[in-house]
């Protein structure tokens, strides 16, 4: 998985190198996922917060909280799988954040060439696998209804994780919070925020 070297700099494992065969090559995927379990979500690392939740942990809470909605417009089962598609690519390059340096550009190329790795290289271009490089990229457009409702649904599990991290720690997290709960679009996603947000208040 990546890895932050002495420098600060991430350093990117090599891509999978296809021996097509295809159960190798899709056993080779299988495996690739244990790093979302056991990669820790970098803003956290940052802010020294002791055994911080991995990018797995995120993703199902975030698949969770879709489920709760009560929005009937919405695909529900689709998003369900995005919230557990949409962060992917960084069992390869890990979770980047914009104070390591890396432009937003380059970060849409690396984490292109991940998901393209994943999709041809280790599951053959399956039909499984288009429908995830395809649930990956709509998110990644936020283009439909449902693009735009993980996406808040991802805000809003990261100032969730940050009240418990601040009453489990006694920290004062407050760049969490000022980084999603004001972006929320979803009226009733930004309901749920903002009774955080009061709860919060009142503890």
């Amino acid at each position: 998985m990546a890895e932050l070297s002495f420098s600060g700099k991430r350093v990117f494992p090599p891509l999978y190198v296809p021996t097509g065969d295809a159960d190798t090559d899709r056993l080779a995927f299988f495996h690739v996922l244990e790093r979302l379990k056991i990669q820790k979500r970098t803003g956290w690392i940052n802010r020294n917060i002791p055994n911080p939740e991995s990018i797995a942990d995120h993703m199902y809470r975030m698949a969770i909280l879709a489920m709760c909605t009560s929005d009937a417009n919405l695909n529900i089962s689709k998003c369900v799988l995005m919230c557990i598609v949409h962060d992917l690519a960084e069992a390869q390059v890990g979770d980047i954040t914009p104070s390591e340096g890396i432009s937003k550009e380059e970060k849409k190329r690396l984490e292109s060439e991940a998901m393209h790795n994943f999709v041809h290289d280790m599951l053959h271009g399956s039909e499984a696998a288009l429908k995830i490089e395809a649930l990956w990229r709509e998110y990644e457009e936020q283009q439909t209804k449902e693009a735009k409702f993980v996406k808040d649904l991802d805000r809003l599990e990261m100032a969730l994780q940050a009240r418990e991290y601040e009453k489990e720690h006694g920290r004062h997290l407050q760049e969490f919070f000022d980084s999603g709960l004001p972006l929320l679009r979803h009226e009733e996603v930004r309901g749920w925020g903002e009774a955080l947000d009061k709860e919060r208040r009142c503890a």
